[in-house]
């Protein structure tokens, strides 16, 4: 098993978080994993992307240039990365900020409108959260528990924010599953 994903979005969303989760719940499944961020001088509303490599051989490089997946958070990610996204992979797609779905045929397509749902799970910025579940869901990369048990890890002190995070995952995730499930049909 080898998969490289980048996570995009603006600066805020919470682009790193959820690629560092992910990078840990890899090394929970006793993966090799690599995480290499990407951000703009701005910051906070700048662009914002990383890149998650998981294996179970030694990884040669943290850099991707034909990814596996795409979790794109605003248009201009999914503008920049669509096209680069091989054959047969999934592009999850946060139709909250997202006025478009992929043009590519030859992916699975997850369209989740993770900011609603994140509100819905008690917090706006619980939207990185629910579209990390949906990869999750479509890829079956990582388990959502070892997910999840990061998540309870790295938000010990405040315990509000691990239960929303939770139900934004599994949010996800549901949704990520069922979009999954239809594209194989």
């Amino acid at each position: 098993m080898h998969t490289e994903i980048i996570l995009a979005g603006f600066g805020g969303q919470g682009v790193l978080l959820i690629g560092k989760l992910l990078a840990y719940a890899g090394m929970k499944a006793g993966r090799e994993v690599t995480w290499m961020p990407a951000y703009g001088p701005e910051m906070r509303g700048g662009t914002c992307n990383c890149t998650v490599v998981l294996s179970d051989r030694p990884i040669g490089s943290p850099i991707s240039k034909s990814p596996h997946a795409l979790i794109a958070l605003n248009l201009p990610s999914l503008d920049k990365f669509e096209e680069t996204v091989r054959p047969e992979g999934i592009v999850v797609v946060n139709t909250s900020l997202i006025n478009r779905l992929p043009k590519r045929t030859d992916a699975t397509v997850v369209a989740v409108p993770a900011n609603e749902v994140a509100i819905e799970c008690g917090s706006p910025k619980a939207a990185n959260m629910v579209a990390l579940g949906a990869y999750l869901g479509a890829s079956d990369v990582v388990q959502l528990d070892h997910v999840k048990a990061i998540v309870s890890e790295s938000f010990a002190a405040k315990p509000r924010l691990v239960e929303v995070n939770h139900a934004a995952l599994a949010r996800g995730f549901a949704i990520g599953q069922a979009k999954a499930g239809a594209a194989v049909l």
